[in-house]
């Protein structure tokens, strides 16, 4: 008896779930929606720009247009891992303090920014 009962109960949640659900939007044509250059992984949403990471993988892409194979990926690891020089620490306090002082924060607040500013990575 009591399986009886849990089956119509299960039933009964079944059928309610299935009511519930939404029919699934027809299928229509793909719209002509403007082509970014970017592959299409890179596309972010419109209110977000490509990371530097994306457009340096974009812009290796595009210089190993014509190469295929093993040249192509040695390029691509060559160009993907190849960075400009990094800030030394002295020059990001330099950026840091001008930028302080452009904002004219005494203070808290500049030990805030300066904190925030010097941990943030420059390239």
């Amino acid at each position: 008896m009591k399986t009886f009962l849990s089956l119509i109960a299960l039933g009964a949640c079944l059928s309610f779930g299935a009511a519930q659900a939404q029919p699934a939007a027809p299928m229509t044509a793909p719209s002509a929606a403007p082509q970014s250059s970017a592959p299409a992984q890179f596309q972010n949403a419109p209110d977000r720009a490509p990371t530097a990471q994306q457009n340096k993988m974009t812009a290796c892409n595009k210089d190993a247009a014509g190469k295929k194979g093993d040249e192509r990926k040695a390029f691509m690891k060559e160009c993907l891992s190849a960075s400009a020089p990094r800030m030394t620490q002295q020059e990001k306090m330099k950026t840091c303090n001008v930028g302080a002082s452009d904002k004219k924060l005494k203070g808290d607040d500049r030990k805030t920014y300066m904190k925030s500013c010097l941990s943030t990575p420059a390239v």
